[in-house]
């Protein structure tokens, strides 16, 4: 969900103050935002190498300066699954208490349930014998709990509540017409908050990502966007800067559809190889392109072995 300036969910990312300010408005409060926060992607790494717990999907280590001066990280988690996942408070524990142990810093885990199941919850991890106790709890948000206020969603002067309203609308709408008009309904409450052409690119490659619609629907959708542009309330856009967003969000599109395929992917090979689904493979998938991606994903459902696949 934190976005890459370059492919809209991680290491410029632009809207981690509104992240933490729509989803965790406590912590925003607390933190000082005159200080740069830094986000730690070497130091997180080393942490989810040494845990053998199975499949890890912490996201974002960042380091930020508490309105008193102190500094402090924060571990920020997306669970995306669409069921429970009996490890994962387990997880949230270790990767917190790893963190301390090697840096000896304040750890604040927080984990985002993206996830399709009502049920699943998760928030706390404990364990005890004969009298010892450990007790780890941590806040969480749930977006499909988010969802059930439409309406202050749709009202939040956030940037942040567009990403998350696109979660929800492509968890919803499977259909690829319905994903479309999701997609315009978004572009245009981007226009009617004024937001900046740069501003609706950045959140445009995470929407597209999220909200992807078959190919045979992108002379539609252009179309349908070129309409919208022109609408009066979008007047204030000049010509050069209609076309370079129009260019922009093409190329959006195109990044949106590899990041798609890329996490799709990912989880395929992780889901059935497990451990022999190394960072050596990991890498050649990020730097594939589209083709080779679907081809490869192709491959997974029949493939006896990780190697079948990339040879």
């Amino acid at each position: 969900m934190l976005q890459q300036k370059s492919t809209g969910i991680s290491n410029n990312v632009y809207y981690f103050p509104e992240f933490l300010a729509l989803l965790f408005p406590v912590i925003h409060g607390g933190i000082d935002w005159s200080h740069p926060h830094e986000f730690l992607d070497k130091e997180l790494q080393q942490i989810v190498r040494d845990a053998e717990i199975g499949r890890r999907y912490a996201d974002k280590l960042v380091k930020v300066w508490t309105l008193a001066g102190r500094e402090t990280w924060i571990l920020i988690h997306v669970e995306v699954q669409g069921q429970s996942e009996p490890g994962f408070d387990k997880r949230m524990y270790v990767y917190n208490y790893r963190l301390f142990d090697r840096y000896q810093v304040d750890v604040v885990s927080l984990a985002v349930l993206a996830d399709s199941s009502p049920d699943f919850q998760a928030g706390e991890y404990r364990r005890d014998r004969w009298g010892c106790e450990v007790r780890f709890r941590f806040p969480t948000v749930k977006l499909l709990e988010l969802g059930r206020d439409w309406a202050t969603l749709e009202a939040a002067d956030n940037p942040f509540a567009l990403v998350v309203m696109a979660h929800l609308m492509a968890q919803k709408n499977r259909d690829g017409a319905k994903r479309l008009d999701a997609k315009l309904q978004l572009i245009r409450l981007m226009y009617l908050r004024g937001y900046s052409k740069d501003q609706v690119l950045t959140l445009f490659r995470v929407i597209d990502w999220l909200l992807h619609t078959p190919p045979e629907l992108e002379s539609v959708f252009q179309q349908a966007l070129s309409t919208t542009i022109e609408d009066k309330k979008m007047a204030y856009i000049t010509g050069i800067e209609r076309l370079g967003l129009e260019r922009g969000i093409q190329q959006g599109m195109q990044q949106g559809m590899q990041q798609g395929e890329v996490a799709v992917l990912h989880r395929l090979l992780q889901t059935k190889f497990g451990e022999k689904f190394t960072d050596a493979y990991r890498q050649r998938i990020d730097k594939a392109n589209i083709d080779t991606l679907l081809d490869w994903s192709e491959q997974v459902l029949s493939a006896q072995s990780i190697d079948e696949i990339f040879r």
